[in-house]
């Protein structure tokens, strides 16, 4: 890897680092929790939130280039694996990424970070659609 590179933040240190991506795991999950537009969503997970919360925290935290917080407790994502027995179709997909973004905009991500993360969620989440 180049200097240049190296000296690059990731977007897991662009976002604030751990508590950062906490605070945007929470605001998702409590739109998620409160919004009727997001019920469909709602629907798919447990009646409480907080395994949830942490598994999307976690997950993130590397994802974004941060600590493998997930990868050392449950090893690899396996992420569409772990999403089949779930019945996710486009209005799921589409739910998740509009909380996620009014997340993101509620928590003052930056708008460029903000975007290219969109992109990012969209070809996760559409890769999970299973119906």
């Amino acid at each position: 890897m180049s200097d240049k590179a190296a000296d690059k933040p990731t977007a897991y240190e662009r976002l604030g680092g751990e508590a950062a991506v906490r605070a945007l795991v929470d605001r998702f999950y409590d739109l998620m929790d409160l919004e009727p537009g997001y019920a469909r969503l709602r629907a798919v997970h447990p009646t409480t939130l907080d395994g949830s919360r942490d598994k999307l925290h976690w997950f993130l935290c590397g994802w974004l280039g941060g600590p493998n917080h997930y990868i050392e407790r449950f090893g690899h994502p396996r992420l569409r694996a772990r999403h089949l027995p779930f019945s996710i179709g486009i209005v799921e997909r589409d739910q998740w990424l509009a909380c996620m973004h009014q997340a993101m905009h509620e928590m003052g991500v930056d708008e460029t970070l903000a975007d290219r993360l969109a992109e990012s969620f969209f070809n996760t989440a559409d890769w999970m659609r299973n119906r």
